[in-house]
């Protein structure tokens, strides 16, 4: 029997979920199969406002179990590329994305931090693509949205070069947004709560034109900006933020 290792903690409106695979938290097949039922129950449930993913011990995720990926058979790897499916349900996703690396964030573990929309590291931990020195590539999403992030050349470099940065050094090129120190959990809950508060129609909007509108040419861009913010108005969010402002309050958004 496969046991589970993904467990979600609620708390108010922010839904944590802990990979829980000893020693390492790396990826199997069972793993991406749990994340492919649980993120879009996630997804859509309007009392979850953000969606946090964290890890347990001295890893985040180390990637790739080795040992699966050593069956080089076609089945097995395409099995194992079903991760990148993972990572576009994060993306996709109508709300607020946390990736809460409490430890290294390694291959896999970096490529799946790439999809969430906010990236915190901790200070002891280090990020990287190593998967070079296996005589791979980041082949799970890594090729294609690191070059988005930081460029193709500096992307094929660090790609090439398969090194573990420190987080101060992930932090300086841009590969993640926060670096913490002992205040880890705290910093994350912050960012979590404020992140939940925000209007989650609104957001989940905005990552559908961001995504949807890059690389096209800028009038078909545009036409879906006016399409998305077309959309907005009639919510009930929108009605919110604006009275509030107004009435010289803090809003009250409930998603909707």
């Amino acid at each position: 029997m496969t046991t589970s290792v993904l467990e979600v903690r609620r708390e108010g409106g922010v839904a944590t979920v802990v990979i829980d695979r000893p020693p390492a938290n790396a990826v199997v097949p069972a793993m991406i199969e749990e994340f492919l039922d649980l993120i879009p129950k996630l997804a859509e449930d309007h009392e979850v406002r953000c969606i946090v993913i964290t890890g347990t011990g001295r890893f985040f995720v180390a990637g790739a179990d080795i040992a699966v990926m050593r069956d080089l058979s076609e089945a097995n790897h395409l099995r194992m590329r079903r991760w990148i499916e993972v990572q576009r349900l994060l993306e996709l996703a109508p709300k607020p994305v946390i990736a809460a690396m409490n430890g290294h964030a390694l291959g896999g573990g970096a490529e799946l931090a790439l999809a969430c929309d906010l990236r915190i590291l901790a200070g002891s931990a280090t990020f990287g693509f190593p998967e070079m020195n296996l005589g791979l590539f980041p082949g799970a999403g890594g090729s294609q949205r690191l070059p988005r992030l930081l460029g193709p050349h500096r992307a094929k470099l660090l790609m090439i070069e398969g090194a573990r940065l420190p987080a101060a050094e992930a932090l300086r090129m841009g590969l993640v947004d926060v670096v913490t120190g002992d205040d880890f959990d705290r910093v994350v809950a912050e960012h979590a709560a404020a992140l939940a508060a925000k209007p989650t129609r609104a957001v989940g909007m905005l990552k559908r034109i961001v995504d949807s509108g890059h690389g096209v040419p800028i009038e078909q861009a545009l036409e879906g900006e006016r399409a998305a913010v077309m959309e907005l108005i009639h919510t009930a969010d929108a009605a919110e933020g604006l009275q509030a402002f107004l009435d010289k309050r803090a809003p009250r958004f409930t998603g909707r």
